[in-house]
Parts: structure tokens; sequence; C-alpha cells
């Protein structure tokens, strides 16, 4: 006489008898083993190769007269004259080589450019890690149409957790109450799914690194 069965009673048939088979573990340590597999360059290449893909701009710097005589070739291409800048180890920087820049909000809605330094950069999504722990606070990073970071080969690490570690050896058990990633410049893909740069934040993003 043929079995009378439907197809859920065969499934839970063949759950039963499985569960009930012992067998060892496949992957018994699939929870040591490495999210990532090893990365083949150094962080500096593969945060730069990773940045540029989402749009990004990256310039290396040897020291900071390279990264001002590149600085000030870039606003001349580009005639920026609303640069504003609040970090006081960055204005400090400027001030040394007299860039000129906004150190005040006043006329902050004409902003071109916001000048930042960051918590760090995570080499393996070209990532940005930035908080409103310092005197930048967010409006630097968003408001104006191209935001620009200055980083150190320090600051690079090549996982998002090695970024957290930084943040907690920097601020202990007081942390921003804010802390994000950038990923590139802002876009969206929201209207006829056609991807629109600066949408709800910066058109450009650059990010100097300087060694150190």
């Amino acid at each position: 006489m043929k079995e009378n069965t439907t197809s859920k009673e065969r499934l839970l048939k063949k759950i039963r008898k499985a569960l009930l088979e012992r067998r060892d573990n496949p992957y018994p340590n699939l929870e040591e083993l490495p999210l990532y597999a090893p990365a083949s360059e150094i962080p500096e290449v593969v945060f730069a190769e990773q940045f540029t893909a989402v749009s990004g701009q990256f310039v290396f710097c040897e020291d900071e007269m390279q990264f001002i005589e590149n600085l000030l070739t870039l606003a001349e291409q580009r005639n920026w004259r609303k640069i504003y800048c609040w970090e006081q180890p960055l204005k400090d920087i400027l001030n040394t080589y007299e860039y000129p820049f906004f150190e005040t909000d006043k006329d902050f809605e004409q902003a071109e450019v916001g000048f930042t330094l960051c918590e760090a950069l995570i080499a393996r999504n070209g990532s940005i890690l930035i908080s409103n722990g310092n005197t930048a606070g967010r409006r630097l990073s968003i408001y104006p149409n191209i935001h620009i970071v200055l980083a150190y080969t320090s600051q690079l690490v090549m996982d998002l957790k090695d970024g957290f570690k930084l943040l907690k050896n920097k601020y202990g058990n007081n942390l921003p109450s804010l802390v994000s990633t950038v990923t590139g410049p802002s876009r969206t893909a929201d209207i006829e799914k056609t991807l629109v740069l600066g949408a709800h934040g910066p058109k450009e993003l650059f990010v100097f690194l300087l060694e150190g």
C-alpha cells in the first residue's frame, strides 16, 4: 500500500532523522577564523584603492610642506575662497604657513570647503571614521560642498574594529555621542536609479594623508 504523506510530513521526517544522527561539526573553529583574507598590500595602498573606488580623491604627502603645496595648487585650480577650519592642531599647521582660512562660523552659509581632522581611516572599505568629539563638530563635514580631511599614517587601520580601538584609547569611557563613517561623497540613486553626488552632503571628498 502506497504511503499517503504530504510534502511537509516528508520534510519533517528528514529533519527528525538528521537530528537523531550525530555528526561532527564540519567547521569547528569557525568563530576563530578571520572574517577577511589577509590583505596583499599595505594599508596605505588598500585605503587609496578603496577610497578612490567610491569617488574619493586621495593625496599622499611626505611632510607638511608638501601638504601645503598640494593644498595651494588645488585651491588655485578650484578658486576656493571660503575655507573653514576650527580644529586647533589643523589651524596651527595652516597658520605656520600663513594659509588663509575662516576660524569662526561667520558667513558660514557661504562656506565652500570644510577642513577637518578625523579619528581614523579604515583601509578595508576606504572609509573615514569621524566623531563630534572635536572642535569641528559635525557641521564642517556635512554642510560645505567640499570636505577635506587631513589624516596621518598612524590613524590608518585595516578594519573598523581597529578604528574603534583608537577611539577607546583616545577617549576612554567618555566616548563622543556621535561616531560615524564616511565612505566617499554624499550620494543617492533614489530618483530613477540615477547616481547623484552631493545629494545630502559634500559633492567632493578629499583625504590628504601625511606621514606621522
